[in-house]
């Protein structure tokens, strides 16, 4: 929506304003004739909603609650109709409405098979925790992880941050929660940095601390590497260390090799972790030698660090 159009679009809403309860209704009951859906939330929805307008038109409360039930009703017809764009809107507006606020997260739900992608799942996933609905929040963290994918270079992708939240709200759930998104964050993600800072953040507290609700002490017992989930994501994140080592060797530049000297140290790190880590470490370092003997520079300083 352009600056002369949405302008246009609030003159609309103004004067239908002025007029008064019955030019708002009108406006709302044609919308579709009128505006797009996102100018249907964004502009004529909300600011029928707002306090303003029902100081405005000096509202009753009965008049003020029929007034906001049709802008509900419009919000939700634009959130099926454009749910990228109207979804949070919808929810927003909707949110004192407990019928009306599920039938607009539902909407996002349907929308998560292709209308909406995984940076707009996510976020609304966030504003879903942000407002105190946590296991709806984690349901589309689920559902925006299914839809994500980070590529063994992709270390410094935006949707990363929302790897690390999906995780950890999860974590703070509960240990089935978080035995069932780590598969999805391994099959979404193949970058072994994110895999091995969500391996470590999973492991400095227990699970389920985020349902303490009444304050009282309870004892959890934090995560064993040795054991599921952590089990799975070690090995993955080992795996994936693997192939980005000779991915990133395929074509690299003798003024890389001190980076790429970094980055097996830190894989080490994560090896380490795992009971025949230090042997496994070790393979990748032979078969490094082996496969890449040409690169003589880049063999001897895999020597002098690790042997």
């Amino acid at each position: 929506m352009n600056w002369h159009r949405r302008e246009m679009v609030r003159w609309m809403v103004k004067c239908a304003t002025e007029i008064g309860i019955s030019a708002l209704i009108h406006i709302m009951q044609t919308w579709y004739t009128l505006f797009t859906p996102n100018e249907a939330a964004q502009v004529v929805a909300t600011t029928v909603m707002s306090p303003t307008t029902a100081v405005q038109l000096k509202l009753s409360c009965q008049q003020q609650e029929d007034l906001n039930a049709h802008a509900r009703k419009v919000a939700l017809k634009c959130a099926a109709q454009d749910p990228s764009s109207c979804a949070l809107c919808a929810l927003t507006l909707c949110e004192k409405d407990l019928m009306a606020f599920e039938t607009a997260y539902q909407i996002v739900v349907d929308a998560s098979n292709g209308a909406m992608n995984s940076t707009q799942l996510f976020q609304i996933a966030r504003f879903m925790e942000h407002r105190g609905y946590a296991v709806h929040a984690y349901r589309l963290a689920v559902l925006a992880m299914r839809n994500l994918t980070l590529a063994y270079n992709q270390d410094s992708h935006p949707a990363i941050n929302d790897v690390y939240w999906a995780c950890a709200l999860s974590h703070s759930l509960g240990k089935d929660e978080l035995a069932s998104m780590l598969p999805l964050v391994i099959k979404s993600v193949q970058c072994p940095s994110v895999l091995a800072d969500v391996l470590r953040r999973c492991s400095l507290t227990a699970p389920g601390v985020g349902r303490l609700q009444d304050g009282k002490r309870r004892c959890f017992k934090l995560l064993s590497y040795d054991h599921a989930p952590l089990q799975q994501l070690l090995d993955a994140t080992i795996s994936a260390y693997i192939n980005t080592a000779h991915s990133r060797l395929t074509h690299i530049s003798p003024r890389h090799y001190c980076d790429f000297i970094d980055f097996l140290g830190k894989a080490r790190e994560t090896f380490r972790l795992a009971p025949d880590g230090h042997l496994q470490f070790m393979k990748l370092i032979d078969d490094l030698k082996i496969m890449y003997r040409g690169k003589k520079k880049l063999i001897q300083l895999i020597r002098e660090r690790f042997g």
